[in-house]
Protein backbone atom coordinates (compact mmCIF):
# COMPACT_ATOMS: atom_id res chain seq x y z
CA UNK A 1 0.00 0.00 0.00
CA UNK A 2 1.63 3.59 -1.19
CA UNK A 3 1.32 6.67 1.00
CA UNK A 4 -1.48 8.01 -0.63
CA UNK A 5 -3.81 4.95 -0.39
CA UNK A 6 -2.80 5.02 3.84
CA UNK A 7 -5.00 8.35 3.67
CA UNK A 8 -8.01 6.90 2.71
CA UNK A 9 -7.47 3.10 4.49
CA UNK A 10 -8.99 4.04 8.08
CA UNK A 11 -5.64 2.99 9.01
CA UNK A 12 -3.11 4.85 11.82
CA UNK A 13 -0.03 6.88 9.40
CA UNK A 14 1.79 9.68 9.65
CA UNK A 15 1.00 12.85 8.11
CA UNK A 16 4.82 14.70 8.28
CA UNK A 17 5.60 11.97 5.25
CA UNK A 18 7.47 13.96 2.64
CA UNK A 19 5.56 12.59 -0.20
CA UNK A 20 2.09 13.85 1.64
CA UNK A 21 2.96 16.95 2.28
CA UNK A 22 4.35 17.55 -0.88
CA UNK A 23 1.70 17.04 -2.61
CA UNK A 24 -0.69 18.92 0.18
CA UNK A 25 1.77 21.99 -0.49
CA UNK A 26 0.39 22.25 -4.51
CA UNK A 27 -3.31 21.99 -3.72
CA UNK A 28 -2.79 24.57 -0.50
CA UNK A 29 -0.85 26.99 -2.78
CA UNK A 30 -4.28 26.62 -5.06
CA UNK A 31 -6.27 27.68 -2.30
CA UNK A 32 -4.05 30.39 -1.28
CA UNK A 33 -4.83 31.70 -5.43
CA UNK A 34 -8.80 30.70 -4.96
CA UNK A 35 -9.04 33.14 -1.38
CA UNK A 36 -6.57 35.86 -3.43
CA UNK A 37 -8.70 36.69 -6.36
CA UNK A 38 -11.60 39.94 -5.68
CA UNK A 39 -15.41 38.44 -5.89
CA UNK A 40 -15.62 39.86 -9.51
CA UNK A 41 -13.43 37.23 -11.11
CA UNK A 42 -15.95 34.02 -11.29
CA UNK A 43 -14.61 32.76 -14.29
CA UNK A 44 -11.34 32.01 -12.40
CA UNK A 45 -12.68 30.84 -9.23
CA UNK A 46 -14.48 28.36 -11.01
CA UNK A 47 -11.49 27.13 -12.84
CA UNK A 48 -9.77 26.93 -9.88
CA UNK A 49 -12.31 24.87 -7.76
CA UNK A 50 -12.20 22.60 -10.81
CA UNK A 51 -8.07 21.91 -10.11
CA UNK A 52 -8.40 21.51 -6.71
CA UNK A 53 -11.04 19.33 -5.94
CA UNK A 54 -11.24 16.08 -7.02
CA UNK A 55 -14.34 16.42 -8.83
CA UNK A 56 -17.27 19.25 -8.87
CA UNK A 57 -20.20 20.31 -10.84
CA UNK A 58 -21.48 23.14 -12.26
CA UNK A 59 -22.45 26.25 -10.84
CA UNK A 60 -21.27 26.06 -7.08
CA UNK A 61 -19.88 28.59 -5.29
CA UNK A 62 -18.05 28.90 -2.37
CA UNK A 63 -17.35 32.20 -0.28
CA UNK A 64 -13.84 33.18 0.67
CA UNK A 65 -12.04 32.76 2.41
CA UNK A 66 -12.78 28.97 2.13
CA UNK A 67 -10.26 26.62 4.23
CA UNK A 68 -9.07 23.14 3.10
CA UNK A 69 -6.73 20.82 4.34
CA UNK A 70 -6.02 19.48 1.12
CA UNK A 71 -7.32 22.73 -0.58
CA UNK A 72 -10.25 20.17 -1.89
CA UNK A 73 -7.93 17.65 -3.41
CA UNK A 74 -10.19 14.82 -1.59
CA UNK A 75 -13.54 16.50 -2.35
CA UNK A 76 -16.17 15.47 -4.14
CA UNK A 77 -19.07 17.95 -4.80
CA UNK A 78 -22.23 17.85 -7.09
CA UNK A 79 -23.68 21.01 -8.91
CA UNK A 80 -25.47 23.79 -7.40
CA UNK A 81 -23.50 23.39 -4.40
CA UNK A 82 -23.24 26.65 -2.50
CA UNK A 83 -21.11 27.52 0.36
CA UNK A 84 -21.11 30.73 2.65
CA UNK A 85 -18.02 32.12 4.08
CA UNK A 86 -15.25 30.30 6.50
CA UNK A 87 -16.46 26.89 5.05
CA UNK A 88 -13.90 24.45 6.42
CA UNK A 89 -12.90 21.09 5.19
CA UNK A 90 -10.60 19.00 7.01
CA UNK A 91 -10.41 16.74 3.46
CA UNK A 92 -7.33 14.10 4.43
CA UNK A 93 -9.60 11.62 2.89
CA UNK A 94 -12.90 11.97 0.99
CA UNK A 95 -15.30 14.31 1.35
CA UNK A 96 -18.84 13.17 -0.77
CA UNK A 97 -21.39 16.27 -0.88
CA UNK A 98 -24.68 15.90 -3.21
CA UNK A 99 -26.32 18.19 -5.20
CA UNK A 100 -28.47 21.44 -4.26
CA UNK A 101 -26.47 21.02 -1.02
CA UNK A 102 -26.24 24.73 0.49
CA UNK A 103 -23.54 25.48 3.84
CA UNK A 104 -24.08 28.40 6.31
CA UNK A 105 -21.43 30.30 7.44
CA UNK A 106 -18.67 28.70 9.70
CA UNK A 107 -19.27 25.03 9.01
CA UNK A 108 -16.87 22.98 9.62
CA UNK A 109 -16.37 19.03 7.77
CA UNK A 110 -13.64 16.98 9.35
CA UNK A 111 -12.37 13.58 7.87
CA UNK A 112 -9.16 13.53 10.30
CA UNK A 113 -8.52 11.94 14.18
CA UNK A 114 -5.88 11.07 16.22
CA UNK A 115 -5.56 8.38 18.99
CA UNK A 116 -6.95 8.44 22.24
CA UNK A 117 -3.23 6.63 23.26
CA UNK A 118 -1.64 10.05 24.07
CA UNK A 119 1.96 8.47 23.38
CA UNK A 120 0.74 7.97 19.78
CA UNK A 121 -0.58 11.10 19.62
CA UNK A 122 2.03 12.65 20.68
CA UNK A 123 3.76 11.29 17.89
CA UNK A 124 1.55 13.23 15.32
CA UNK A 125 -0.40 9.63 14.14
CA UNK A 126 -3.47 10.41 12.87
CA UNK A 127 -6.73 8.60 10.54
CA UNK A 128 -8.81 9.77 8.56
CA UNK A 129 -13.16 8.38 8.05
CA UNK A 130 -14.63 9.13 4.76
CA UNK A 131 -17.69 11.64 5.41
CA UNK A 132 -20.85 11.47 2.98
CA UNK A 133 -23.50 14.40 2.80
CA UNK A 134 -26.70 13.79 0.67
CA UNK A 135 -28.37 16.22 -2.18
CA UNK A 136 -30.31 19.56 -1.16
CA UNK A 137 -29.21 19.13 1.66
CA UNK A 138 -28.90 22.19 4.24
CA UNK A 139 -25.62 22.44 6.88
CA UNK A 140 -26.82 25.59 9.13
CA UNK A 141 -24.10 28.25 10.53
CA UNK A 142 -21.27 27.11 12.60
CA UNK A 143 -22.18 23.16 12.12
CA UNK A 144 -19.24 20.86 12.64
CA UNK A 145 -19.15 17.14 11.34
CA UNK A 146 -17.14 14.62 12.32
CA UNK A 147 -14.91 12.18 10.89
CA UNK A 148 -17.29 8.82 9.71
CA UNK A 149 -20.66 10.59 9.53
CA UNK A 150 -23.45 10.16 6.99
CA UNK A 151 -26.19 12.80 6.01
CA UNK A 152 -28.74 11.94 4.02
CA UNK A 153 -30.59 13.82 1.27
CA UNK A 154 -33.02 16.11 2.04
CA UNK A 155 -32.04 16.80 5.44
CA UNK A 156 -31.26 19.93 7.50
CA UNK A 157 -28.79 19.70 10.47
CA UNK A 158 -29.67 23.26 12.69
CA UNK A 159 -26.79 25.41 13.05
CA UNK A 160 -24.21 24.84 15.70
CA UNK A 161 -25.23 21.49 15.69
CA UNK A 162 -21.98 18.70 16.36
CA UNK A 163 -22.94 15.37 14.05
CA UNK A 164 -21.71 12.90 15.62
CA UNK A 165 -23.07 10.22 14.10
CA UNK A 166 -25.13 9.19 10.69
CA UNK A 167 -28.49 11.20 10.40
CA UNK A 168 -31.06 9.65 7.94
CA UNK A 169 -32.81 11.75 5.07
CA UNK A 170 -35.59 13.83 5.01
CA UNK A 171 -35.57 15.09 8.91
CA UNK A 172 -34.37 18.16 10.72
CA UNK A 173 -31.50 17.65 12.97
CA UNK A 174 -29.92 19.84 16.17
CA UNK A 175 -28.28 19.91 19.14
CA UNK A 176 -24.81 18.90 20.38
CA UNK A 177 -24.83 15.92 20.03
CA UNK A 178 -26.79 15.86 16.86
CA UNK A 179 -30.40 14.09 17.36
CA UNK A 180 -33.42 14.14 15.13
CA UNK A 181 -36.19 16.68 15.92
CA UNK A 182 -38.72 15.50 13.85
CA UNK A 183 -39.37 14.02 10.04
CA UNK A 184 -39.74 17.01 7.30
CA UNK A 185 -43.17 16.67 6.45
CA UNK A 186 -46.22 17.35 3.70
CA UNK A 187 -46.62 20.47 5.57
CA UNK A 188 -43.47 21.69 5.40
CA UNK A 189 -43.52 21.35 1.84
CA UNK A 190 -46.76 23.57 1.39
CA UNK A 191 -45.60 25.97 4.06
CA UNK A 192 -42.31 26.63 2.81
CA UNK A 193 -40.74 27.72 6.18
CA UNK A 194 -41.12 27.01 10.21
CA UNK A 195 -45.01 26.40 9.76
CA UNK A 196 -45.23 30.03 8.09
CA UNK A 197 -47.64 30.03 5.15
CA UNK A 198 -44.38 32.41 2.53
CA UNK A 199 -45.32 33.93 -0.58
CA UNK A 200 -43.19 32.33 -3.12
CA UNK A 201 -41.46 35.08 -5.06
CA UNK A 202 -40.27 33.82 -8.96
CA UNK A 203 -40.58 37.40 -10.84
CA UNK A 204 -38.65 40.27 -10.09
CA UNK A 205 -38.90 43.71 -11.39
CA UNK A 206 -36.14 44.79 -13.40
CA UNK A 207 -35.64 48.55 -11.66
Amino acid sequence: MNIEDMLHSERIYHPGNEKIVEDQLKYLDLLFKYNSLPPGKQEEKTALLKKMFAGIGENCYIETPFHANFGGKHVYFGHHIYANFNLTLVDDTFIYVGSYTMFGPNVTVATASHPISPEHRKQDYQYNMPVHIGSNCWIGAGAIILPGVTIGDNTIIGAGSIVTSDIPPDVIAVGNPCKIMRKINDDDRKLISHGVQMELVTEYDSE
